[in-house]
């Protein structure tokens, strides 16, 4: 590629709801790179590991480019054309909604939409179908944030900024590990307390995460019991006179109740319930109370709880109890789960909303909304929440299901009943970017949609701002925008169930005019946005709402924050205080079910990996799912660290690799929850998650459940590695067979393989010569025929490949070995060698000393073919035990910078460097 060639193109990252500005590098016709965009106000130029990988899921293998037909259930897809594809969909649904009524439809739909794809779907269930059955991703991950908003300051509206981390004296962290889950917002919180140190971090997690490891103090408190722990901070604020009387009274109602509620929750009560420290509660309190500015935040772990609300509503109080809203460095502040969750909720892309934050039970705002649509009225019956949804389908009163950009058979709790409603489902729809999602088999319609890098549209990002993405390249193969495929279906639908305005409701032509459409919607509104468009957009940068017709770039900082006045989006102006109410969790460990479950992320991985599975090299910190428990309830059960274990719930039973973790307590396990069947032989952590939800948000406590875990006696082992071949270019090099292509071509054709076997895992591992690793365990000797298909598949058949056997022992191996370069290699029976073997393939070592040892008897490597071990820095490959050497020759995290360089680029490894470190001092 010349330097004429070489273009970049304005847009955000599709990950988090951080929303950072990339510049997208391209010649017009693939993505060859990306990097932070320096003028983005949310990150100023940083990427995280994630982020700065991008251009590596830009690859057509595994996309979906045309639409697929089933035309019988049980029979296979064909390939069809979108005129045939939307006039399927079209009559199918009609025929169901002309039968069944409108309410016997549903859209399922995703934060990871722009905004423009949102609201289209919006006004297509409520303003054409007629029902308000569509609901969002979005529900399992902010809409307990945003009921306890409504609840307590009257409007879905974070009030601070991400600048308000440089300000404040006090920063409460709740049920979130923005180490891992928000990389970029934490790079600031990790500046704030280098430039002031004085600065106080309070975390609030039952693990000690990285995020936990650099607080000033943490709270390891019990799963489920956060409203005890607020409750008491709020008494002892109000024993030491740190609340302000005066604020509360001028600009809030419902104190006196929440006061006489919290008077006997003293510290010693809450340490008893919360299982910590009441003097660490009292601390927590003072520091808050103390503090000139103080601030929370918080993501999943308050929000997926049976009481996800009052956890919001209890943490918000104590900003109002001290009156420290709507200043610098203060404020409640949340922090949204996926790129545009925020966005799909300005438009009311969820089944109790409506456009420009509009409650559907308000008959005023439902009449208004059918005013500016231009239709006689908006349904008024609420529709099904995501569980509700589901059940719904499950029982046979959902008929035709439309999912977009989601994949909710990985990630909805209960997998089991999930799976079943999809099944008996009669009509499937899937909306997507990739072919191979665990929601896939179940749909009767594949739609290509365009994806990152391929759309144009905006997103809003966790601090209310608004970002244009461009487009920097046309779709893939007949892929088409996610909003072209809904007016496209709302045309040919609309005819065949009576409505014959459907040109007029949807005659877009562009997002642009979607965007104009939807910003005229929150005319007079908390979010309005009248006057912001493409152009502003384009030519200063990203904006924060509200920005009303009229408004100027120049009072940016007027919407840094919003309530700086006292004055509340309620009918009187007034904030509300909430006596929280609830169980602990929805249900109780027992004689049975000894160990609390938690689900969280892990640093490199994102969501069901539907994007981020396909990079080699972000399986390099951790690529294999596991159970990770305290060495004590280990040893309790005879388990050692990398046995495999069987995990049951009232609900299901998978089987993960054990680690031993210092983070947690006894009597606690933690599973992350990004593996799925498509890489593991069951459905992950969500086979063993519950359903129940918050009574507010309807939002399901994906983060809790009760599990009972045992040694699986699993003998029969194999291991399954192949990289590239002699003439297989690397990661980076585009399109085409190169050895990341043929790789993931290998994965997705080794992934129906996984349900066949007790335990299976499929990753891939390296970094410029990838690789795919797939580990078996089984309760029975594995079919040879099995392994000879495998062989098979993976070219590990054929003049080029070694053999060992040892019938007796039960042990084979088989190494393909191509111009002394090991490529791949299969062991059964013996697999122990997995570590330095899997180093040698993707590391390209010669094999002319190493021959002889790769088909051994023996585990125990040779010198020259030493493991490395796990990656803590992925920009740089530098491994844990480069680190471990240099921490033992008296490096300190300085000097570690200096010479390994890591964590001087993305970040995203600096607060587990600073653990080995303080590790590293510690043991010596």
């Amino acid at each position: 590629m010349t330097p004429e060639t070489k273009m970049e193109t304005k847009a955000t990252c599709p990950y988090c709801g951080v929303g950072c500005g990339v510049l997208i590098e391209h010649d017009g016709a693939r993505i060859t790179g990306v990097r932070g965009d320096p003028e983005h106000p949310a990150n100023f130029g940083r990427l995280c590991t994630k982020g700065s990988t991008l251009h590596l899921t830009a690859r057509p293998e595994t996309r979906l480019q045309f639409p697929e037909l089933r035309d019988t259930k049980g029979e296979a897809r064909r390939r069809v054309g979108w005129d045939e594809a939307i006039d399927v969909a079209a009559r199918r649904f009609a025929d169901v909604i002309n039968e069944h009524g409108p309410d016997a439809v549903a859209f399922y739909i995703s934060g990871q939409l722009l905004t423009e794809d949102y609201y289209v779907f919006n006004k297509l269930m409520k303003g054409l179908i007629g029902s308000n059955n569509v609901d969002t991703n979005s529900r399992l991950c902010m809409s307990s944030a945003v009921a306890a908003y409504k609840q307590t300051l009257g409007a879905d509206a974070p009030p601070c900024s991400y600048e308000d981390f440089a300000l404040t004296d006090c920063l409460l962290i709740a049920g979130a590990n923005p180490a891992y889950a928000h990389p970029i917002a934490f790079r600031r919180i990790e500046d704030a307390k280098a430039a002031r140190p004085d600065m106080k971090i309070i975390v609030v997690d039952p693990r000690r995460t990285d995020t936990a490891a650099m607080a000033d103090l943490h709270l390891a408190i019990l799963p489920g019991t956060d409203i005890w722990l607020y409750n008491a901070m709020l008494n002892v604020l109000l024993w030491e006179g740190q609340v302000d009387q005066a604020f509360v009274r001028a600009h809030t109602e419902g104190f006196d109740a929440l006061r006489d509620h919290v008077r006997e929750i003293t510290p010693a009560v809450a340490a008893e319930i919360c299982g910590v420290k009441a003097d660490d509660i009292r601390t927590a309190a003072r520091w808050w109370g103390e503090a000139p500015a103080a601030m929370s935040l918080w993501c999943q772990g308050l929000n997926q709880s049976v009481h996800g609300t009052h956890n919001g509503a209890a943490l918000i109080a104590l900003s109002l109890a001290t009156g420290k809203i709507g200043k610098p460095g203060s404020g409640p502040f949340s922090m949204t789960g996926q790129p545009n969750a925020m966005g799909g909720r300005e438009v009311g892309g969820m089944a109790n909303l409506l456009s420009g934050h509009r409650d559907l039970a308000n008959p005023e705002h439902r009449a208004e909304v059918a005013r500016l649509w231009g239709v006689d009225s908006v349904p008024e019956k609420p529709g099904l929440t995501a569980i509700e949804l589901f059940d719904a389908m499950h029982e046979g009163r959902i008929k035709a299901l439309w999912v977009a950009c989601t994949n909710p058979a990985q990630s909805l709790p209960e997998q089991e009943r999930v799976r079943e409603a999809l099944a008996r489902c009669d009509f499937v729809v899937m909306q997507d970017a990739y072919r191979s999602t665990e929601t896939a088999p179940f749909a009767d319609l594949l739609l290509p949609a365009s994806t990152w890098g391929e759309k144009e549209g905006t997103v809003t990002n966790s601090e209310r701002r608004i970002s244009h993405v461009h487009r920097a390249l046309p779709p893939l193969g007949e892929a088409r925008a996610d909003w072209r495929i809904v007016c496209d279906f709302a045309l040919a639908l609309g005819p065949r169930i009576g409505r014959n305005d459907a040109a007029r409701l949807f005659p877009y032509a562009s997002p642009e005019e979607i965007f104009a459409e939807h910003a005229a919607t929150t005319r007079g509104r908390d979010l309005d946005i009248a006057g912001l468009s493409y152009a502003l957009l384009d030519a200063h940068g990203p904006q924060q709402w509200p920005f009303p017709e009229g408004a100027t770039v120049a009072d940016a900082t007027a919407r840094t924050r919003l309530y700086a006045d006292g004055r509340f989006p309620t009918a009187d102006g007034r904030a509300r205080f909430v006596v929280p109410t609830g169980r602990l969790t929805a249900e109780r460990a027992d004689a049975r079910f000894p160990l609390r479950m938690t689900t969280g992320r892990l640093r490199d991985q994102w969501h069901g990996m539907s994007r981020t599975g396909k990079v080699a090299r972000l399986y390099n910190h951790v690529d294999e799912a596991r159970i990770e428990l305290n060495a004590d309830d280990m040893a309790t059960r005879g388990i050692r660290s990398g046995e495999l274990v069987r995990v049951k719930s009232r609900r299901g039973e998978v089987v993960l690799r054990a680690a031993a973790s210092d983070e947690i307590r006894s009597g606690q396990a933690f599973v992350a929850m990004h593996w799925g069947a498509n890489t593991l032989n069951s459905a992950g952590a969500n086979a063993l998650t519950l359903r129940e939800f918050d009574p507010y948000s309807k939002q399901p406590e994906l983060k809790h459940a009760t599990v009972q875990v045992e040694k699986a006696e699993l003998p029969f082992q194999a291991l399954i590695m192949r990289g590239q071949g002699d003439k297989e270019g690397g990661e980076a090099s585009g399109g085409g067979d190169d050895p990341a292509g043929i790789t993931l071509t290998r994965a997705e054709a080794l992934a129906p393989w996984l349900e066949r076997f007790s335990y299976a895992s499929l990753a891939l591992a390296g970094r410029d010569h990838p690789a795919v690793v797939l580990r078996i365990a089984h309760h029975q000797p594995i079919p040879p025929e099995w392994l000879a298909e495998l062989d098979a598949l993976l070219g590990l058949d054929d003049e080029h490949c070694l053999a060992y056997s040892d019938t007796r022992r039960g042990i084979t191996k088989r190494a393909r070995i191509e111009d002394g370069v090991l490529v791949g290699l299969r062991l059964t029976g013996e697999t122990a060698a997995a570590g330095w073997l899997r180093d040698v393939i993707v590391e390209r070592q010669p094999t002319a000393e190493l021959r002889r040892w790769i088909l051994a008897p023996l585990a125990n490597p040779p010198a020259a073919a030493k493991s490395r071990g796990r990656i803590v820095c992925n920009c740089l490959n530098v491994a844990e035990s480069d680190i471990a050497a240099a921490i033992g020759g008296g490096a300190g995290f300085d000097e570690l910078q200096a010479t390994l360089k890591c964590g001087t680029t993305c970040g995203s490894c600096v607060p587990e460097i600073k653990r080995l470190v303080a590790a590293g001092r510690s043991a010596a």
